[in-house]
């Protein structure tokens, strides 16, 4: 079981899976939703996504037509993400997990536009755009 919370600790959540996959994503949207040089993504199944407290503070931005962000109202942290042509999976937000996690499955996408002060220095394969 994984768990997690937002910064001010309201939004508290459970997913009852494994972290399979780990997107850095330097894409701008994401640059500016974190307020950082890259966001850290995992995508989960919805139906094992359980929130534990805080749903009323939950949020969304539309950042996309398709695509809402959803965050604490209280303190702003990101929770996940969601298409709409994709329900069944959300992207966590790897940030607000609170449980040690271990994932061999990392990669960086939208490299092409990352931050011009950060230098991606691992070994992880990296793609311009999305990951093929």
């Amino acid at each position: 079981m994984i768990e997690g919370s937002c910064l001010c600790g309201g939004v508290r959540y459970q997913y009852d899976g494994e972290i399979g996959e780990i997107s850095i994503c330097h894409c701008a949207q994401c640059r500016k939703a974190q307020g950082s040089a890259f966001a850290a993504v995992s995508p989960v199944a919805s139906d094992k996504f359980r929130l534990i407290a805080g749903a009323e503070l939950l949020r969304e931005y539309r950042s996309s037509a398709d695509k809402a962000r959803v965050f604490c109202s209280r303190c702003g942290s990101p929770i996940y993400s969601v298409k709409d042509d994709l329900p069944e999976v959300r992207r966590l937000r790897l940030g607000t997990v609170d449980t040690p996690i271990a994932c061999d499955n990392v990669f960086h996408i939208f490299v092409d536009s990352k931050a011009s002060w950060w230098d991606v220095g691992d070994a992880h394969p990296r793609f311009a755009g999305r990951k093929p």
